[in-house]
């Protein structure tokens, strides 16, 4: 068997001894400036002011809930002069809480989701911060410019086979402003292929739990997403083939599971999907071609599964579902099982349980279909136990193909 380099960081007894992100990414540098092998992580707190920048090659080891990578706690201040595209500084109103080696956001009202920069402080001079990289767009004062100390807590951008396993993070929400999911989350990877993460648990990140983007052929098992005030786990952006088995998605404040723009040929099995505050699957611009097998989806706010609202040519088409639970979500005013927004067409369900016996487990519907949906094929499902009614269809009875 063939031996790689490993090197083991902690707070005590270990190669490399510290208690925050910047032992921590020594031992990174370290492995991958080796090209490939392992940092193991012994246990303790680690407190993280900036994310842990992975590098190609490297299996970042833990040892689940004896480990814990905490974001610190989260710095505002207004810009008192546009951040121009390009940039690479910025001017606030108060440096205070800024340091260099720091992670950094800047956006404003108008950034949307690419278009927010993350970064690194290099240089701090009065109440200028210097910045790594270039700005990503223009910030205007106008439009409400600030920089934040908010960051992912695991960042991988341009990796290849790098080894995600058994570690915590705790995103410290209460103190932290929102990030969106297209540029972090509590694990987060922007065109990383091949990327494999395990036995992770993400809680409480002020935005999503694991998000990558534009990233094939990734693996996502056994996590767990919890209590994040966004999204759970967010495949998006082009990410083709994606793989997420046997993880859990509970009570994150809008979707458990979202798949975002382009998410071809994924596989999602095995899943929980819980207690989510608007939908427990959510699928939609160019989500095609994707299979989602015995996944439980239940008391979810509003829908279990929902098809978003898009065009013909732009919408989810050609999903399967084959023995999923999907009960207990929505309320007695709105919601359900499985709603089809849109001009979605082509979807099939087979051996799927929607609905359930018990009160508590009631939906007000099984599935509902928008006045676009066409050609929802049913195969031997078990639609029982719905509220107002098992099947309801704005498009017609004719939606319904193989009802049995």
């Amino acid at each position: 068997m063939r031996s790689v380099p490993r090197i083991t960081v902690g707070q005590a007894g270990a190669d490399i001894v510290g208690t925050d992100h910047r032992a921590l990414q020594a031992a990174v540098d370290y492995i991958g400036g080796l090209g490939q092998g392992i940092v193991e992580i012994g246990p303790g707190l680690y407190t993280m002011g900036d994310s842990l920048h992975l590098r190609s090659g490297v299996h970042v080891e833990g040892a689940g809930a004896d480990i814990v990578l905490r974001a610190n706690d989260g710095v505002t201040s207004p810009l008192v002069l546009d951040g121009d595209y390009g940039e690479e500084q910025v001017t606030v109103a108060d440096a205070t809480g800024f340091v260099p080696g720091g992670g950094i956001t800047v956006r404003d009202d108008r950034a949307g989701g690419f278009h927010v920069t993350v970064t690194r402080i290099v240089a701090v001079e009065g109440n200028v911060l210097h910045l790594a990289q270039p700005l990503l767009a223009d910030y205007l004062v106008a439009h409400g410019a600030v920089a934040q100390r908010g960051f992912p807590v695991l960042s991988g951008y341009y990796v290849r086979d790098v080894t995600i396993e058994h570690l915590t993070i705790d995103g410290n929400r209460e103190t932290n402003a929102l990030l969106t999911g297209c540029r972090g989350a509590g694990i987060f990877l922007y065109r990383s292929h091949g990327t494999r993460i395990a036995g992770c648990t993400v809680r409480c990140f002020p935005g999503d739990g694991i998000s990558f983007q534009q990233s094939d052929d990734v693996v996502v098992e056994d996590c767990l997403c919890v209590e994040n005030a966004e999204l759970g786990m967010h495949p998006g952006s082009g990410s083709q083939r994606p793989t997420i088995r046997r993880c859990t998605c509970r009570d994150n404040g809008r979707i458990g599971l979202f798949l975002c723009w382009r998410v071809r040929h994924g596989t999602f099995e095995d899943n929980v999907l819980e207690g989510n505050g608007f939908t427990g699957i959510s699928i939609g611009h160019k989500d095609t071609d994707n299979v989602f097998r015995r996944n439980r989806v239940a008391g979810n706010r509003v829908w279990g599964i929902h098809f978003r609202d898009e065009s013909e040519a732009m919408a989810g088409h050609r999903n399967l579902f084959i023995g999923n639970t999907i009960i207990g979500n929505g309320t007695a005013e709105e919601g359900g099982g499985v709603r089809v927004d849109g001009e979605t067409h082509d979807l099939t369900f087979e051996h799927n349980t929607i609905g359930g016996d018990a009160p508590a487990a009631q939906q007000r519907v099984g599935i509902s279909a928008g006045p676009g949906a066409r050609r929802i094929t049913l195969r031997r499902n078990r639609i029982a136990g719905n509220g107002d009614g098992q099947l309801e269809s704005e498009a017609g009875e004719d939606v319904w193909v193989h009802l049995e």
